[in-house]
């Protein structure tokens, strides 16, 4: 879990909003932003091994049409020690570039509006 919570908060720029241990043998996380509408959630049930992503094709995918806070994500990401990975599909590396978890799920930072 502290892999996950060093890649998505120093290299994404997210917060912990809340974390839990050992509700019925399961650990958990919630990392977001201020007043977002939404949140991530990471658990891990104690004692097991977490699984990896299925596929390269398991994609959470932030769109920055701002070419100044693309520039800043991208540059957080390999303050924090993350390198760039080529997408699985072309597509996301015309206007994106694609940053993989310990876990094997990948993130896009896409240059665009969605």
């Amino acid at each position: 879990m502290d892999d996950v919570l060093r890649f998505y908060r120093e290299g994404l720029g997210f917060e912990l909003i809340s974390a839990f241990q050992d509700h019925d043998r399961f650990d958990g996380v919630m990392l977001g932003h201020p007043g977002g509408a939404y949140h991530l959630e990471f658990t891990h049930k104690q004692g097991e091994p977490a699984g990896r992503a299925p596929s390269q094709e398991n994609l959470l995918v932030f769109y920055l049409p701002d070419a100044g806070d693309w520039q800043r994500s991208v540059e957080r990401m390999a303050t924090a020690g993350y390198q760039p990975v080529p997408s699985l599909n072309p597509y996301w590396d015309v206007r994106g570039i694609t940053f993989e978890d310990v876990d094997g799920y990948r993130v896009v930072l896409q240059r665009a509006a969605w």
